[in-house]
């Protein structure tokens, strides 16, 4: 009989290791998303702290939509007061940028100024190093998501109530180029 409880013991420690393994890869994986979400806003952040400067040089060529201005001031607002963004308004974010630039491609003596190359090459450094992060973030919320859906570590997920998290996602219509008129 006490061989019987002896068994039991060392079955019950085993499922009791097991289970704290896939909670502690479960918690590594949910860091790592989060670090790679605050890896986003960091590139955001730098591509929002650029974009007055921009506005400014831009200013001094052009007579451009005021609307564009106002809009991506008042996302950079947002994005400074909130530094929690959801997909969406990260999405907003990138639509109303890629409006504004779109603006200043119709400029051509802006493109010869100096100061306003300089700015663009910042620019597109930020835009690189926020396309890796985007694949990053991307990457690990995959590896997330795929560990809280797949047997037995749903299990531990479920109890421990794991959620999956949203991916970073180009909507159809954002695919096309974006067409401002002035």
């Amino acid at each position: 009989m006490s061989n019987i409880v002896y068994i039991l013991l060392i079955v019950l420690l085993f499922v009791i290791i097991i289970i704290l393994a896939m909670y502690n890869s479960l918690i590594r994986l949910y860091n790592s998303v989060k670090n790679a979400k605050a890896d986003l806003d960091v590139c955001l952040n730098k591509r929002f702290d650029l974009i007055p400067n921009l506005v400014e040089c831009v200013k001094g060529y052009s007579k451009y939509e005021n609307t564009t201005l106002s809009d991506i001031t008042e996302l950079r607002s947002k994005y400074n007061n909130s530094k929690n963004l959801n997909v969406n308004e990260i999405d907003q974010m990138n639509n109303e940028l890629n409006k504004f630039l779109v603006v200043v491609e119709s400029y051509p003596e802006l493109k010869a100024n100096s100061q306003y190359l300089n700015l663009q090459n910042q620019l597109s450094e930020i835009e690189t190093s926020l396309e890796e992060a985007r694949k990053r973030y991307n990457f690990v919320t995959t590896r997330y998501n795929t560990k809280i859906e797949t047997v037995p570590s749903n299990i531990v997920a479920g109890i421990f109530n794991f959620k999956r998290v949203e991916l970073l996602t180009t909507e159809e219509n954002k695919k096309e180029s974006v067409k401002v008129e002035i």
